[in-house]
């Protein structure tokens, strides 16, 4: 019972505890769960805290990107 509270830190100590939030965070994901037929898929969200690309400017690239390939295909006749 003494040590239950060995990995809290102050409330003042903000620089600390950020730094936790994100290992912890990082140790334990958000998960997304679907099941489909009888298979369920765990998904889990990871998001860089370095990128310069925010959420939607990445969906925007990825659609422009699946939108470039669909168009070469069908000009190379597949």
């Amino acid at each position: 019972m003494e040590n239950e509270n060995m990995n809290m830190i102050p409330a003042t100590d903000t620089a600390n505890a950020s730094a936790l939030e994100n290992t912890a965070a990082q140790e334990n994901p958000p998960a997304l769960i679907k099941k489909i037929g009888g298979m369920t898929y765990i998904v889990r969200v990871h998001f860089s805290t370095t990128s310069k690309e925010t959420f939607s400017d990445k969906v925007k690239r990825l659609l422009r990107n699946e939108v470039r390939q669909l168009m070469e295909q069908e000009a190379a006749g597949e």
